[in-house]
């Protein structure tokens, strides 16, 4: 029998009963399994992991438990530069791209209004969301905690909130987005790139009032939708400055 303490920082208790958090964790094995296995087995996700200590020592996802042994389990960090640890995550894109499961849809057309490749279709099934992930590397944002468990996902984020707003913020802020906003550059209908266009080349599909008080268009390049700066302009302006004014997590 193999006798281990864990111990969760910071954003990880968020996967923890209330009962578990900011404590140590004793817990029993039969066998010497991975410390990845073991964290996920308590109920967080390993894209969620950036580093771990086994007794003070860096430890990659393969690392076998040992009687005695106290892990230490930690978020991805902003700040504090830990190089000369072994960090588990994959650096981060130079340019972040997304994926979102089925139940972000809001979230998606939010990340697309502030200038973020982002997909999202209803009729993704896991296994599309995870190869999507890898091969294009994209960042996976679900609320689904065993779809983020899966082993070959690299970049992933478990959403907390439930309010599309909140969400938005949430991610904007764990993330750092704030540099790599490029707002009103993608449809949020489709994620197509906007190009500014003539109110003669899309009169035929401007309502009436639209053709007399406005005189600048851009038009999807994908599925020809097209926008204008009008009274939602000013609303979505205000969410775009309120984004970024969020300061670093």
């Amino acid at each position: 029998m193999l006798s281990v303490t864990f111990r969760f920082y910071r954003e990880l208790n968020d996967f923890l009963p209330r009962k578990w958090r900011q404590r140590d964790l004793p817990r029993e094995y039969l066998l010497p399994g991975s410390v990845k296995d073991a964290i996920e087995n308590l109920g967080v996700p390993h894209t969620e992991v950036d580093l771990i200590l086994a007794n003070g020592r860096s430890v990659d996802f393969s690392y076998r438990l040992r009687d005695g042994d106290r892990i230490t389990v930690y978020p991805m960090f902003e700040a504090l530069d830990i190089t000369p640890l072994v960090r588990l995550r994959p650096q981060p894109l130079r340019i972040p791209r997304f994926v979102l499961d089925c139940h972000l849809g809001r979230l998606a057309r939010y990340l697309r209004l502030l200038g973020f490749d982002t997909l999202f279709r209803t009729d993704y099934d896991d296994d599309t969301l995870l190869r999507i992930s890898i091969d294009e590397q994209r960042i996976l944002l679900s609320r689904d905690r065993g779809l983020l468990k899966r082993r070959q996902l690299q970049r992933g984020y478990f959403v907390r909130a439930t309010k599309p707003r909140l969400q938005i913020a949430e991610v904007v802020e764990r993330l750092q987005l704030q540099p790599a906003m490029r707002p009103f550059s993608r449809c949020i209908a489709c994620n197509g790139h906007l190009q500014p266009v003539s109110r003669e080349q899309v009169l035929d599909r401007l309502p009436a009032r639209t053709r007399q008080y406005f005189d600048s268009f851009y038009q999807c390049s994908d599925c020809l939708r097209v926008y204008w700066k009008g009274s939602h302009y000013d609303r979505m302006q205000s969410l775009v400055q309120s984004l970024r004014q969020i300061p670093p997590a």
